[in-house]
């Protein structure tokens, strides 16, 4: 793919702590944009802001582009874009029913192990499949159990620096193994792979296949003979509950599955230098930039303005990734979080971006038609949250009347 590098005179723009200068007396769109930023109870220290022409590559505007903000949940746009660069925008995440032993007529003589890779979307659906291929294959009894494996993955159960209150709140424990979110007779469960396989050993019974002992989690070996498999959406499917929806789980489950495919390694710190290797080979700025989870709940995560921005102009400028990055977008009065937002005839149907809220950080990343590129971000202790989304959305309104 090609690397994206900003155009010299946006790089030179970006270093400036304010709007390029424009003549007062035209009204210019720098300025119209730097009023819409002026609302009460926002520090403007702590505010960081790009606008981008898409058509001319021209740097619009720009306050602190370059200064590290925690970004909520504009971090899913950075391991969205590093999914789709390594893995492309049909990859599926696959879960695997191994054998431990030997088939003996209609009978397995062992074990049968579930092995996870991470697909957000494994359901209960999924699990009736493999056990109806089991069937179909003639088996009729197991003599083992069902074996859990999550080993693809660690285990830890929370991406470093999230609060206490993140853990089964915001997401649901992470695994390399989770159906239908952890969710087991009305409650999260806190042991995710082990009710997957206690649900399999369920869905086999039904189908007229018995299995001898209890599930439990153990790990396949690598002489386990595949017996089935099922597979995630594409993950440009995936992408659009992680962007639209902000889905903190599939964002995590996504960074920790990069980490292990490319690293060998299913931990968020892997996955986080995956994202921050893709987005150097991009030429995209990573000054300030850390990454510590893909859903951008962590207390460690920094972003900057120029960042967001480069990364929505490389996907843009990729014919392969363009219409996946949009597709995956909240829609201003129509879909995902902005479809309560920016409902006006002007703006609505016409912004697509994602938006990003915790007690610390506001902020919205996208694109205004096909015109402009744009990244707004607000800090605080706590953020005053709606007076935020009121400048983020008299932004693009400007740049919506701007682009016509």
């Amino acid at each position: 793919m090609k690397p994206y590098r900003l155009p010299l005179s946006v790089v030179a723009a970006c270093s400036l702590a304010g709007p390029l200068a424009a003549p007062a007396a035209e009204a210019p769109l720098e300025t119209r944009l730097e009023r819409a930023l002026a609302v009460p109870q926002i520090d403007r220290t702590r505010t960081a802001a790009v606008a981008i022409d898409l058509r001319s590559g021209e740097l619009v505007y720009a306050r602190n582009p370059g200064r590290p903000l925690a970004p909520a949940s504009t971090a899913k746009l950075a391991v969205s874009y590093a999914g789709l660069v390594r893995l492309g925008p049909e990859y599926r995440i696959e879960t695997q029913l191994l054998g431990e032993g030997f088939r003996d007529a209609t009978r397995w003589q062992g074990d049968l192990v579930l092995k996870g890779y991470g697909d957000p979307t494994l359901s209960k659906w999924d699990l009736k499949a493999l056990a109806r291929r089991v069937r179909a294959q003639g088996i009729r009894r197991v003599t083992g159990a069902v074996v859990a494996d999550e080993s693809y993955f660690d285990a830890r159960r929370v991406a470093p620096g999230w609060k206490s209150s993140y853990y089964i709140e915001e997401s649901p424990p992470l695994s390399a193994l989770v159906v239908d979110r952890a969710r087991f007779r009305g409650r999260t469960s806190t042991r995710p792979a082990l009710r997957a396989a206690e649900r399999l050993h369920a869905e086999l019974r039904a189908v007229g296949v018995r299995v001898a002992r209890r599930a439990r989690l153990g790990r396949a070996s690598d002489l386990a003979e595949p017996l089935a498999r099922t597979l995630s959406p594409p993950l440009a499917v995936v992408l659009k509950a992680l962007n639209r929806d902000s889905d903190n789980f599939a964002a995590e489950l996504l960074l920790k599955h990069l980490g292990a495919y490319e690293r060998g390694k299913g931990t968020s710190t892997a996955g986080a230098a995956v994202v921050l290797d893709v987005l150097r080979e991009a030429a995209i700025p990573i000054a300030g930039v850390r990454i510590a989870d893909g859903s951008g709940l962590s207390l460690y995560d920094r972003l900057t303005a120029q960042t967001l921005a480069g990364i929505l102009v490389a996907s843009w400028d990729d014919p392969d990734l363009r219409g996946v990055m949009l597709a995956s977008l909240a829609v201003s009065g129509r879909s995902g979080t902005l479809e309560p937002r920016l409902r006006g005839p002007a703006v609505a149907g016409r912004v697509f971006a994602k938006t990003g809220t915790t007690a610390l950080s506001s902020a919205l990343a996208g694109y205004v038609s096909s015109r402009y590129v744009f990244a707004v971000l607000h800090n605080g202790s706590p953020v005053a949250w709606q007076w935020a989304r009121v400048a983020q959305d008299n932004f693009v309104k400007v740049l919506a009347t701007s682009a016509g």
